[in-house]
């Protein structure tokens, strides 16, 4: 006995139709703009040069952003994990996150700013 013949399109084929385009469109834009505020937060933090042995208060600041780029980083990682098992997101939208979460960790501990 045969099977019965499927009419497939490409759509069918990929599992992308219109909607999943729409939702993958959504979840890019949900995780670019926390993203963005990560990597402004980071560039602020690798920026930030203390003045002499007194300024304490501007590694303050650096060891303040880089914090605020690990939370917003885990957020944006556990978001990725959840789009990405949706299936709207492919998995290279992991990368972003552990960058810079392996950057803010860097400016925290190994390239922390010397008083």
């Amino acid at each position: 006995m045969s099977s019965p013949a499927h009419h497939t399109t490409p759509q069918a084929a990929t599992g992308r139709g219109p909607g999943a385009r729409m939702g993958s469109a959504v979840c890019g834009i949900v995780l670019a703009l926390p993203h963005l505020v990560a990597v402004y937060f980071m560039l602020l933090a690798y920026l930030a040069d203390p003045a002499g042995p007194w300024d304490s208060e501007t590694v303050a600041h650096s060891d303040f952003a880089s914090g605020l780029v690990l939370v917003v980083s885990a957020i944006t990682a556990l978001l990725t994990w959840l789009f990405v098992k949706a299936t709207w997101l492919r998995k290279w939208w992991y990368a972003i996150p552990a960058v810079l979460l392996i950057a803010a960790l860097l400016r925290l501990t190994v390239l922390a700013p010397e008083i």
